[in-house]
């Protein structure tokens, strides 16, 4: 397996400001929905054009959050967009009340939920602290969603991820009961590390036939709730049984790309090309973009 980047571009909205904390990107209308992980609003972007399209009601009359403002606490933490139909369901990390959310965005506007019920059933299922999860990334397989757990092996807790009956879960978004979704068929991964630091899944998409392909970053923090540098990054390809290819991500400008959200954007005679949105860890500057070539 190997990758090599085509190009990269900076996220920016029609009216000049930043894309902040690029965070998850999906498939959306003629173009792809980019999370942000500390706003109420993401990004569309499409030709020419990217807008802002609210995901989730001001929260506390807040549309934005930060460490500095002290308003961390009360982000969304959307770190997962997996493709529904014309919409995009969105999903927090977990971690804090306010992280336990989900969205699903259409053309016609967004519907929230609160999902606790079910973090705290992922939790339980991973046997982590409901304060330790931290998911990151989520897929459809067959009628299931995989949901990854981005490890930390400073907490000595591998990445990991679990199944969730997808049509339930689709259910409860749409006013259904949240606790009787099912969650089953977890699994633990060791992708390897980088500098001494362990890769952990940032998000993931379904390539057919069981198939995973994870980003990965080697970020040394020693908990799901802080930042820290990061080492090194890579693309992975999953089974149900473990790993089957690694591929190390380059860096463009001389920088490691915090990678936090993946899409597929077309299939080549010789693999795929992909859309990986970066988040700079400042809001004062654009994620960006860039154009990967993975191929086999």
């Amino acid at each position: 397996m190997r990758l090599s980047v085509r190009g990269t571009s900076s996220l920016v909205f029609d009216d000049g400001s930043p894309v902040r904390a690029a965070s998850a990107i999906a498939p959306f209308g003629d173009g792809h929905l980019i999370a942000q992980d500390d706003a109420t609003h993401a990004a569309w972007c499409r030709p020419g054009s990217t807008v802002p399209v609210r995901v989730l009601d001001p929260v506390d009359g807040l549309e934005v959050f930060s460490s500095v403002a002290g308003t961390k606490h009360l982000k969304p933490d959307f770190e997962a967009a997996c493709p529904v139909g014309e919409g995009v369901l969105l999903l927090g990390s977990g971690s804090t009340p306010a992280r336990m959310r989900a969205s699903l965005v259409t053309a016609e506007g967004f519907t929230p939920v609160d999902l606790t019920v079910v973090y705290h059933r992922v939790a339980a299922a991973l046997g982590v602290p409901v304060e330790s999860l931290n998911l990151e990334g989520a897929c459809a397989v067959g009628d299931r969603l995989r949901w990854f757990q981005r490890g930390n092996a400073v907490a000595g807790a591998p990445t990991a991820c679990v199944d969730v009956d997808f049509a339930a879960l689709l259910a409860a978004v749409a006013g259904g009961p949240a606790d009787q979704i099912t969650i089953t068929g977890v699994r633990r991964y060791d992708l390897g590390a980088v500098a001494g630091v362990g890769l952990a899944v940032t998000d993931a998409v379904a390539l057919g036939g069981g198939r995973v392909l994870v980003s990965a970053a080697a970020e040394d923090t020693p908990n799901a709730y802080d930042d820290g540098p990061v080492v090194g990054a890579a693309l992975v390809l999953l089974d149900d049984d473990g790993v089957l290819a690694t591929a190390a991500l380059p860096a463009p400008d001389g920088a490691v790309p915090k990678v936090e959200g993946l899409a597929v954007s077309a299939a080549t005679a010789g693999g795929l090309r992909l859309l990986a949105v970066v988040d700079a860890d400042d809001p004062v500057i654009p994620s960006r973009e860039i154009d990967l070539e993975l191929s086999w």
